[in-house]
């Protein structure tokens, strides 16, 4: 049925997000806060593991690109925190504007993402 028309698609689009509800919460409630708070740690604690390490070996050069790479990885580190929520600041602002459904019997693929 789904197939005819557009396949997966039309699956997304449909009223009753219910077939792809699974998927949608594991994506939102497991990859992406792993995305947004795990990487920005591990980044973190690699770069203090590499600070620490210079810092025991007492050479001054390797101390100064130690330090150099720590707040390189701090930088990256806030950047994914922050390109999560942009990113899902960016797609609400366009799920607003979004006001006429093309295809008969869809649903705003927004309410299909925020459905708990």
């Amino acid at each position: 049925m789904f197939i005819e028309k557009g396949g997966i698609i039309m699956l997304f689009l449909a009223v009753d997000c219910t077939p792809l509800m699974p998927i949608i919460r594991l994506i939102r409630d497991g990859v992406i806060p792993l995305i947004q708070i795990g990487i920005p740690i591990i980044l973190i604690v690699l770069g203090m593991l590499d600070l620490g390490k210079a810092v025991v070996a007492s050479k001054e050069d390797e101390i100064k690109s130690a330090q150099k790479l720590l707040v390189k990885r701090v930088i990256y580190a806030v950047a994914i925190f922050f390109v999560v929520f942009i990113v899902n600041t960016v797609f609400s602002i366009v799920a607003g504007t979004q006001t006429d459904n093309t295809v008969t019997g869809t649903a705003n693929w927004y309410t299909c993402w925020t459905t708990k």
